[in-house]
């Protein structure tokens, strides 16, 4: 186990990996490239509010990354966690900590999904799959049972990255809680279908990615699946946590 910083990965997949071509995608979902609502009247309804200004949009973090994947049916998984950090300077970047697992997971799933947050982050690559009305037609929220107000989504067209699913939002604030759905183009020929799932919550009052799960259909191998989680040390300047114990002491900026 070791450190890498900015990790770079070469070679091609072999088939026995074929599904990370998906996972190295997923990435470009979990960026915070949504709107949000402000301080809006109680009467304006929930839908309205998200598509609103965002009153603290994110410009730096500093967080814990826990990814782990698994493919051949469970057979073979692999887990890194990684200090990641977005700075308006500097852009977003990473240090793996710690490796375990399969070295062929690390290599072709759960690094290249760094990677390409990486790429996704680069300036104006995030409006292509932000939850907007650019991207999306959005349906009528309808009031659910936990509370949540459930909008369902339907992408323009079928580009890589958007989803054909549901977003659930808090009914009073148009916070965004969740979003589910399946991707409306296949990353390769392999990888007949990808749900996902992802989180987020407000810290330090900012919208942030909190959790995501994904699960691929492979053919041959199977359900594959990604999950990765953020553990917040930092938002906006402001410290918000101490994630990992001592590898907050022991890692570097």
């Amino acid at each position: 186990m070791g450190r890498t910083r900015h990790a770079h990965t070469a070679g091609r997949c072999s088939r026995a990996c074929v599904a990370t071509v998906g996972f190295t995608a997923l990435a470009l979902l979990t960026t915070p490239a949504v709107r949000a609502a402000g301080s809006a009247s109680r009467r304006v309804p929930p839908l309205e509010r998200f598509l609103g200004p965002e009153p603290a949009p994110l410009t730096s973090y500093r967080a814990l990354r826990r990814l782990s994947a698994t493919t051949r049916g469970g057979r073979m998984q692999g887990a890194i966690v990684a200090w990641t950090a977005l700075d308006p300077s500097r852009g977003f970047g990473y240090e793996i900590v710690s490796r375990s697992g399969s070295p062929a997971v690390q290599s072709r799933a759960l690094i290249p999904a760094l990677e390409t947050e990486a790429h996704a982050l680069a300036p104006g690559d995030g409006a292509r799959t932000a939850l907007v009305r650019a991207n999306y037609r959005f349906g009528t929220a309808i009031a659910r049972e936990d509370g949540l107000a459930r909008v369902d989504i339907t992408p323009h067209r079928a580009a890589p990255m958007l989803l054909e699913g549901a977003m659930f939002l808090q009914p009073d604030t148009g916070d965004l809680v969740r979003v589910e759905g399946r991707l409306v183009k296949r990353p390769s020929f392999w990888t007949r279908r990808v749900d996902i799932v992802r989180h987020y919550a407000r810290v330090a009052g900012v919208r942030v990615p909190i959790a995501m799960e994904s699960t691929a259909q492979v053919l041959i191998l199977g359900p594959s699946t990604f999950t990765m989680t953020w553990e917040y040390e930092s938002v906006n300047g402001i410290r918000v946590g101490t994630p990992g114990g001592r590898l907050v002491a022991t890692s570097g900026n």
